[in-house]
């Protein structure tokens, strides 16, 4: 890449709500219902469309470490009413994203033996969900964050029943948002804010109160994309 001095920080956003919506994309069509049954997202994951991800990341200059890889489970839990997308809602003391939604997921380990191996291990440790409730179907592109992170969703069926136990350290609470709800873009809302002379992007999905935005909202629009191509 040519030029002189080091690119400066992208900022991280810590009050994403309190930034003004520029549009909501409600000119893009919801996913069928039909085509966000198990049987039709293991079917689209086995036998993948040609496709590209709308979000390939939020920054990677600036950051204070060195990259690391990490993964994070996207699970599908098979509810009555449909499935339902788990999230957990971080702590507010965390270094990294405190207090944001996210996937439950971490940074990998040494022996982990793949993306899948490191999702799994981190929802077990993160929320208590067991291996044996998680059926793996496939994986969406990685997420570059701006916190030196190159992640890959893991994206997986989850079978009640289960309990969940908590890390009360790293998450304050996990919750069930509808896929439909999330694979419909009348949901989905375009943030943008001034940067350095130029602009920056960001979507949300707001949800009973909550706030979804960021690298999750970013590699749900991609779920999207993904089940959309």
């Amino acid at each position: 890449m040519a030029g002189g001095g080091p690119m400066p920080p992208r900022p991280r956003i810590t009050d994403a709500h309190l930034i003004p919506v520029a549009g909501i994309d409600d000119h893009l069509p919801a996913i069928p219902a039909e085509r966000l049954q198990p049987a039709a997202l293991r079917s689209r994951f086995a036998a993948p469309p040609a496709w590209a991800p709308e979000f390939e990341g939020d920054g990677r200059f600036g950051v204070e470490r060195t990259s690391a890889p990490a993964s994070v489970l996207v699970g599908l839990v098979q509810r009555d009413e449909g499935l339902q997308v788990l999230l957990t809602q971080r702590t507010a003391h965390l270094r990294d994203h405190a207090g944001q939604i996210s996937f439950p997921g971490g940074r990998a380990e040494d022996d982990d033996r793949d993306a899948v191996a490191t999702a799994l291990r981190e929802t077990e440790e993160e929320i208590g969900l067991a291996h044996d409730r998680v059926e793996i179907i496939g994986a969406l592109p990685t997420y570059s964050t701006v916190t030196g992170y190159v992640v890959t969703p893991v994206v997986a069926l989850v079978t009640p029943p289960f309990t969940l136990a908590l890390d009360n350290f790293e998450v304050a609470e996990a919750f069930e948002v509808p896929l439909g709800y999330l694979m419909s873009p009348a949901h989905h809302q375009r943030h943008v804010f001034p940067y350095e002379g130029g602009q920056r992007q960001f979507l949300s999905m707001p949800w009973q109160g909550r706030f979804i935005w960021g690298a999750t909202a970013a590699m749900i629009r991609n779920l999207y994309r993904f089940l959309a191509a």
